[in-house]
């Protein structure tokens, strides 16, 4: 694909009809001041932030409040996955067929009507199928979302913006909560979900301004059939969401990415929500570690993000190995503690996991961008968001099975040597998996169709 494309428009007094090569001659240098970007990363921020800052409020709100059975409790991360099955790969294919800042603004609307819902919602049997509806938002949403930072910032600016977007991410998973519970304390869990109600309604508001902007087809080599029958609109929406699964299967290096992801995904997940068990079996009376093991894994992953956001590359095969790498180590270490070890232990392997998994995700979502043509950025994503909610089901329950027959020590260490070894693979074999020499780097001509 060519590097002068029309997402280089970003200058928000720049016409439709302005050619490629003008929009990139007024592209801003720093990203910053893009400020079609920074109303984006805004409204992204507030989506975000949003959709976390009431978890925990649900959560009291069913176990408390209404007293619900701990199988009503345990159906809602399921509730909320489902969605990401059954639409990822549609949202996509949605997402490179229509305007993808409509679409955003149109699920934070929804976004909103949904959480007013589930404010209102008298029981269980009320509330679980709108927090799936509201997850569906999501699942349409992010797609557009990543499929529109593609077009909006310039090759030189992607990295940058890809570890922004996980620093929000982060953040969000670190922050939301923590003030939800805050607000729990002195309020009402109505009050937070009001509160996210209003962070959607500014994440629409920032959004607003660009809804005429113009988008672009931009056409890869590989491509040119299909893209070619898609600006004649003969392709129907099957086609292209055909087209999606089909450039997967040709595109070596974004196909072996999410396969990588996948397998390492799927052993994080296994122990993910056992972490409560691990500590309850060794250390009975000491709750407070596990507050202090989720602080220092966040803690970790921010701090990668705000590393890797100042350089200006990282091997795809250093930042996805590496980062299962270190994932792996951590959850091993947690599996050989005792009932005599410090706290600051914990923390410290806390560090370790969360470095490698602020870098595998910024690596991942930037190759993911970059090596796809801009025209299949939103099927891609919307394929990844299908497979991983299918392994964010079915990973918890292998892993609690596996627990219940080895024991929580046992199934840590072997799971997290498991991960270690995906991740040792990863760099060993990257010349394989992603073509490398070819690295995260800011400077490089895009080579999106392998």
């Amino acid at each position: 694909m060519t590097g002068n494309s029309s997402r280089n428009d970003f200058s928000d007094s720049s016409k439709p009809g302005d050619s490629s090569d003008e929009a990139a001659a007024k592209a801003p240098k720093r990203l910053w001041k893009n400020l079609r970007f920074v109303r984006l990363f805004m409204a992204y921020a507030l989506a975000t932030f949003g959709d976390w800052f009431d978890t925990l409020a649900v959560q009291v709100m069913v176990a408390y409040r209404w007293g619900a059975d701990p199988l009503i409790i345990a159906l809602i991360p399921v509730f909320m996955a489902v969605p990401g099955i059954l639409f990822g790969s549609v949202a996509g294919a949605l997402a490179d067929r229509l305007h993808k800042v409509k679409i955003m603004l149109l699920c934070d609307g929804i976004t909103v009507a949904l959480t007013v819902g589930i404010l209102l919602a008298p029981s269980p049997a009320w509330l679980l199928p709108l927090l799936a509806l509201r997850a569906m938002m999501s699942v349409f949403h992010v797609p557009a979302q990543q499929a529109l930072t593609r077009q909006i910032v310039t090759e030189e600016q992607l990295f940058q913006a890809s570890s922004l977007n996980g620093f929000v991410n982060q953040c969000a998973k670190i922050a939301g909560p923590l003030l939800g519970a805050v607000v729990l304390a002195f309020f009402s869990p109505q009050i937070c979900i009001l509160i996210n109600a209003f962070a959607r309604l500014l994440s629409g508001a920032f959004l607003w301004p660009l809804r005429r902007f113009s988008e672009k087809k931009e056409v890869g080599v590989a491509d040119e059939q299909d893209d070619e029958q898609n600006q004649k609109g003969t392709a129907t929406f099957f086609t292209q969401w055909q087209q999606g699964w089909k450039y997967l299967r040709r595109n070596r290096t974004v196909r072996n990415t999410i396969v990588f992801g996948c397998l390492g995904l799927m052993s994080i997940l296994m122990i993910e929500y056992q972490f409560a068990t691990l500590f309850r079996e060794i250390k009975p009376g000491n709750e407070s570690m596990l507050g202090w093991l989720g602080s220092s894994v966040g803690a970790g992953a921010v701090l990668i993000i705000l590393l890797l956001n100042r350089l200006p590359r990282i091997g795809y095969g250093w930042g996805l190995g590496g980062g299962y790498f270190l994932i792996g180590a951590g959850i091993a270490s947690l599996g050989l503690i005792g009932p005599d070890t410090s706290t600051a232990w914990v923390i410290v392997v806390g560090l370790c996991t969360g470095l490698g998994n602020g870098m595998f995700m910024v690596t991942m979502n930037y190759l993911l961008q970059k090596e796809t043509s801009p025209d299949y950025v939103g099927r891609v994503f919307g394929i990844q968001n299908s497979l991983f909610s299918v392994v964010l089901v079915a990973a918890p329950l292998t892993g609690g099975a596996i627990i219940r027959f080895a024991g929580p020590s046992s199934t840590f260490q072997m799971i997290g040597l498991a991960t270690l070894a995906i991740g040792l693979g990863g760099m060993i074999l990257q010349r394989m998996l992603w073509n490398v020499g070819r690295t995260c780097t800011s400077t490089d001509k895009a080579s999106a169709v392998s």
